[in-house]
């Protein structure tokens, strides 16, 4: 089912999520259902990228999927991934600057600055832990969705200049002028 997106304004998207207790009868089949739903409304809104806060769900429940991109960026070929409660456990001095944007906050772009390089100690979709390290365009794409779990915006990250220029764009999609393409939560 296509779930609504919340946008900039939202509370939920500025709240800490809790984590998921998937020892709780009932909650690995609530949260299989929640996955499923995440990865129509992510592909319905052209995402490669979708955090539960972004549904309206404050859970630590993300999915990424390049493989779209995979032809500009080839090294993302089958880069599809389900994470609950991610975890970085390491992450590089080195960083990258990269132009992001977000199903959350539509028609806005900002240059953000995060590390080239992450370990993340997550639990997938079949509900085992894993450890993985993620680096580049896979590692921008699960820090985005990881910075939603804490209710962090990539426009807190971007130059204090280039926040002021957005002011307007988000003041505008806050009161409800938003028009993107895919559904939103009013």
């Amino acid at each position: 089912m296509v779930l609504p997106i919340y946008v900039y304004g939202a509370e939920v998207l500025r709240e800490k999520a809790k984590e998921v207790d998937t020892d709780v009868p009932g909650v690995k089949e609530e949260i299989s259902k929640l996955v499923s739903d995440m990865w129509e409304t992510m592909h319905k809104a052209d995402g490669v990228g979708l955090a539960a806060p972004q549904v309206g769900k404050s859970i630590r429940v993300l999915i990424v999927d390049g493989t779209m991109l995979s032809k500009d960026m080839p090294e993302l070929d089958g880069f599809k991934r389900v994470m609950i409660n991610p975890v970085i456990k390491e992450e590089s001095e080195e960083l990258i600057e990269f132009n992001e944007g977000c199903l959350s906050i539509p028609d806005v772009n900002a240059v953000v600055e995060r590390p080239r390089k992450i370990k993340v100690s997550f639990t997938d979709e079949n509900f085992v832990l894993k450890e993985e390290s993620f680096d580049d365009f896979a590692c921008r794409m699960v820090q985005h969705e990881m910075d939603h779990l804490e209710g962090i915006l990539f426009t807190d990250k971007a130059a204090p200049i280039r926040k002021k220029m957005l002011q307007s764009k988000l003041n505008s999609i806050k009161s409800g002028k938003a028009r993107p393409t895919y559904k939103i939560a009013k």
